[in-house]
């Protein structure tokens, strides 16, 4: 077992981490874990809005993305809000290792950087719940159903947004090698680029053609 109080593998090494206690599963556990949840969790609501009726393959896709997205928020995000001594763990608690090892790619998290906190604490108290609501909204076809998901991505794309220019203004070296740079900053990041924006275009055609069919019948009275 790993002993209290060892050097931490991070970036800068002067990082302060006092009881900083080293990870106790590797990476492939870590990682494996996440991913077989996430692919359990899609798979889920694939099948559940199977049984919806009259929904199309395109919102049953979104489903699967908020689900996923929502989870992710709520408790990966939100352990790391909440849990600001996850680096001093001394048992293997999953949320913990998935932190540590994350933080390989960006040390600011276990920095406790001012800027992640704030802009996690935003992602996984406001948006995670939203994203809930919006499966919940595009099951039923609730009219705010697009103008939730515009909402949503909006934030996301602005949070992205923080994350990465903050890094750039403060030097961009939080990584421990190019390898967690690309894997974990860049490569696990981008899906919350591309997605979000996908998706604002989709419901900024949808606004807008519901739009103009109001404006076309208010013409016609």
């Amino acid at each position: 077992m790993a002993s209290q109080g060892e050097a931490h593998p991070y970036v800068p090494h002067d990082l302060k981490l006092p009881g900083f206690v080293p990870l106790f599963l590797s990476q492939s556990e870590i990682v494996g874990v996440y991913g077989i949840s996430s692919v359990l969790v899609v798979v889920f609501m694939w099948i559940f809005s199977g049984f919806v009726p009259k929904l199309s393959k395109t919102d049953r896709v979104l489903m699967c993305w908020w689900i996923f997205t929502g989870l992710t928020h709520m408790v990966l995000e939100g352990y790391f809000v909440f849990t600001p001594d996850f680096y001093q763990k001394t048992s293997p608690v999953y949320l913990a290792e998935v932190w540590k090892e994350y933080s390989k790619g960006d040390s600011r998290y276990v920095g406790r950087d001012a800027a992640v906190v704030s802009v996690e604490g935003v992602t996984a108290v406001i948006e995670g719940p939203a994203c809930l609501l919006a499966v919940y909204a595009i099951a039923t076809k609730k009219a705010y159903r697009h103008v939730l998901q515009l909402s949503i991505c909006l934030g996301q794309l602005y949070g992205t947004a923080i994350y990465f220019i903050t890094a750039l203004l403060e030097g961009d070296n939080f990584s421990t090698s190019p390898f967690y740079y690309y894997a974990y900053y860049v490569f696990a990041n981008h899906f919350w680029v591309w997605i979000p924006s996908l998706i604002v275009i989709h419901c900024w055609k949808k606004i807008c053609a519901a739009v103009r069919v109001h404006e076309q019948k208010t013409k016609t009275r």
